[in-house]
């Protein structure tokens, strides 16, 4: 079906309230979706590319400037031409969790409050949750609390490959 010269593209939807393009013809909101869905694909390769650009450039450099400054991940920043280069490596931290189990144990077995030192959560994947019997079910239904996320629409054609 063809659309006017006037039918909003990605480009409008900023400027167009969320009623407005609720108003759109399901056809039209099939093609934009697409369109959007498009643009996020090649924009994230082109991110990722570009990403791996600056890191050729500048992994190196970087490296050298933070080894002068005596740390191994963290910010440094240098000069390139007028600009000036902010080079991140974050910390990323894994730690065992059979092992700190173990040193939490020991830590309560002296008479000492884990909870000082470390934070200690209790999680129960729902997968789990749902396979237990029920009479152990009940026994955790009150410290559980179902909350919903975001509505998710996708438009596909009738007939149209899943």
């Amino acid at each position: 079906m063809p659309f006017p010269e006037n039918t909003p593209t990605p480009d409008d939807l900023p400027s167009l309230s969320a009623a407005e393009i609720a108003a759109l013809p399901v056809e039209l909101l099939a093609i934009l979706q697409c369109e959007i869905d498009e643009r996020l694909k090649r924009d994230k390769a082109a991110k990722t590319r570009f990403d791996a650009g600056l890191a050729v450039r500048y992994a190196s450099r970087a490296a050298e400037e933070r080894q002068a400054a005596g740390k191994d991940t963290g910010t440094v920043r240098f000069d390139d031409g007028d600009f000036t280069v902010v080079a991140d490596l974050p910390k990323r931290v894994d730690w065992d969790q059979a092992q700190l189990g173990d040193v939490v144990e020991r830590i309560r077995a002296s008479g000492d409050d884990p909870a000082q030192y470390v934070d200690i959560a209790i999680k129960v994947p729902e997968r789990k949750y749902s396979a237990w019997p029920d009479g152990i079910r009940a026994s955790f239904e009150s410290a559980r609390t179902v909350r919903v996320g975001a509505l998710k629409v996708t438009l596909k054609a009738q007939g149209a490959d899943e």
